[in-house]
């Protein structure tokens, strides 16, 4: 490898970290910001489901959405989530159980029950919003996931704020740590894609 090859390849690693880190530090600070306000619709992003009922961290997004319809922030809420794996329902359909059981009644929650990740879910949220008349919505998901989410949001042309689940089943930088890394790792990846003809 030559010299100015080399000068490239250093240069290259060091815009890309530098990259890497810019994007870390944004996905960070975009976790604290809380646009909620009034809107049609709650959008709840799936997060799995298990024997009992939705996942910790799935459970803690349909509670926030729960409160955002009791507080009259919206008059609506889009559960999302096809079904994983070994499952026999989807996660919307737990979630709208769930949400039905904590006093939201079933003719204010809309599922999409054909979405396997996060980009599905906001597409197909997308569809129900156009079919039902709904304009404006609030995106609902743990705090480190709304950066990604509110970018593919945008990108949709949906009128959409982000309102992150204040109780995330991810507290702990343990848990946060891993999150954030994958979170990094599709952001990127999402980014790239775009950039594809």
């Amino acid at each position: 490898m030559g010299m100015i090859a080399k000068l490239i390849f250093r240069a290259s690693c060091v815009l890309f970290i530098g990259y890497l880190t810019l994007t870390t530090l944004s996905i960070v600070r975009y976790a604290g910001v809380d646009e909620t306000r009034s809107a049609d619709v709650a959008i709840v992003l799936g997060a799995g489901v298990g024997p009992n009922g939705p996942s910790p961290v799935f459970r803690e997004r349909i509670n926030h959405a729960v409160s955002l319809y009791d507080a009259g922030d919206v008059r609506a809420i889009i559960m999302t989530g096809g079904a994983g794996a070994g499952n026999a329902r989807s996660d919307a359909d737990v979630a709208r159980e769930y949400a039905e059981a904590h006093g939201v009644p079933s003719n204010a929650i809309a599922i999409e029950e054909n979405s396997t990740i996060t980009e599905e879910n906001l597409e197909n949220a997308a569809r129900l919003m156009d079919e039902r008349g709904w304009a404006t919505a609030l995106v609902v998901s743990d705090p480190l996931h709304m950066k990604r989410a509110m970018s593919m949001a945008r990108d949709l042309g949906l009128k959409a704020c982000s309102s992150p689940t204040p109780s995330s089943a991810y507290q702990s930088w343990q848990t946060k740590a891993p999150f954030l890394a994958r979170e990094e790792f599709f952001y990127v990846g999402y980014r790239l894609a775009r950039l594809l003809p």
